[in-house]
């Protein structure tokens, strides 16, 4: 029970970095501060420049270090090095001055690498820490806590641009500047409980790094031969790819779809304190009801959420119906993260977990590429951007028909 409370803890931990800073305030401080002597189009090229350097590395690195750490038993290891990349990083945006917008966006981008490796091999872990028949439960237990702590933090980060003579603060930007390092400070101190107590199974038999990295790459190249043999696990992939995409482009692009529509920026602020929150105790619920009527059921109720909730984002008419489709998007958020981790697990072959986890997060790192476009040309061809949300719909249709082709309870063996 410590090493699954220690390992869950760490999404408590890194968590406040995907709330505060990613989705928060960093895009918004980039634009106002930063680069405040830029034009609006040039910020957002450099913004986007940063984003995609640090996906593009992260998507490209993910499989070969997953590989070299089941070569290993360096995923603690690796996770512990590219959290300090975060941390240091992420405090470092403390000290950038007004102006400075070329030293933000390159030190966020390697905050984010930072953020984005370290969850490769946190993902990896969780066959260490939970029993077979309990990944569902201990992998929804992490997302729960990742939303509470989160939200807990970026609502005090909230409250301090909001009131910063509250807290001895001279003004919002310094309120914000504030934020970014009780950002690390949270993700470094609770950090250690995985520190700690979260041990591999093959780390007693631990390598020499250079071994570890030769083995790595030739296991890694023999995977890319072989992946698609790994019939369900490749299927799994497949669907993962077209529903998570759907995921990340509700993430990405609701609050600019609320404006689009007229609705105030406090109101989406709102929403996503109120998303994160529900997406807390749902979390945790959807996995014990994984663990009762089968993972991919459950994780197929959460894609049909996702369904209802575009539907419903056609028909949104007013601020009340923005909050309600918040409030079911928090409700099956969590389930559908928190569940496709755990059934992945299951669908891996052993010895492989860091390279498959890889694999699994480079998809993830690739997500909401193709919905922001479906979205982006339907308003732009309709001149209704109403109908733009129902444009991603057929990515969760997809991604559910290719999942309901997994044989859960098929053993991860190569099928050649």
């Amino acid at each position: 029970m410590k090493r699954t409370t220690a390992w869950a803890m760490y999404d408590w931990a890194n968590s406040t970095y995907a709330t505060t800073v990613m989705a928060g305030f960093f895009p918004v401080f980039f634009k106002q501060y930063w680069a405040s002597g830029l034009t609006v189009n040039e910020s957002t090229f450099w913004l986007g420049v940063a984003n995609s350097v640090a996906a593009v590395l992260m998507a490209m690195m993910a499989p070969v270090l997953g590989a070299i750490a089941d070569q290993g038993g360096l995923k603690k290891r690796i996770l512990l090095q590219f959290m300090t990349l975060g941390v240091v990083t992420t405090a470092a945006l403390f000290w950038v001055a007004r102006g400075e917008w070329a030293w933000a966006a390159a030190i966020y981008a390697l905050s984010a690498l930072g953020f984005s490796g370290a969850n490769t091999f946190y993902d990896s872990l969780l066959i260490d820490v939970a029993e077979h028949k309990h990944l569902d439960r201990v992998s929804s237990l992490g997302y729960g806590l990742g939303y509470i702590g989160g939200g807990l933090l970026f609502a005090a980060n909230v409250l301090m641009t909001l009131h910063p003579d509250w807290f001895g603060l001279a003004g919002k930007a310094d309120a914000v500047r504030w934020s970014f390092m009780s950002v690390a400070i949270w993700w470094a101190v609770f950090t250690i409980p995985l520190g700690l107590y979260v041990h591999e199974r093959n780390e007693a038999k631990r390598v020499h790094l250079g071994a570890s990295i030769r083995g790595g790459f030739r296991q890694l190249v023999a995977s890319f031969h072989q992946v698609r043999r790994y019939r369900m696990a490749f299927l799994f992939l497949l669907g993962y790819f077209f529903y998570i995409d759907g995921v990340g482009t509700v993430a990405h692009m609701a609050v600019d779809f609320g404006l689009s529509l007229g609705f105030h920026a406090g109101v989406l602020m709102t929403a996503l304190l109120l998303t994160q929150f529900v997406a807390f105790p749902a979390a945790i619920a959807m996995g014990y009801v994984g663990e009762r009527i089968g993972t991919r059921p459950t994780i197929l109720f959460c894609i049909g959420g996702y369904v209802l909730a575009c539907v419903g984002g056609y028909h949104m008419r007013v601020e009340n119906d923005f909050y309600m489709l918040a409030g079911l998007i928090g409700l099956v958020m969590g389930g559908v993260q928190a569940l496709s981790r755990s059934m992945f697990a299951r669908l891996i072959p052993p010895g492989y977990a860091g390279e498959f986890f890889g694999f699994y997060n480079m998809l993830g790192k690739f997500a909401a590429i193709v919905g922001p476009a479906l979205m982006g040309v339907t308003s732009w061809a309709t001149g209704d951007a109403r109908l733009s949300i129902l444009s991603i719909v057929p990515l969760f249709v997809i991604g559910a028909l290719l999942l309901l082709r997994v044989r859960e309870n098929d053993p991860p063996v190569n099928a050649a």
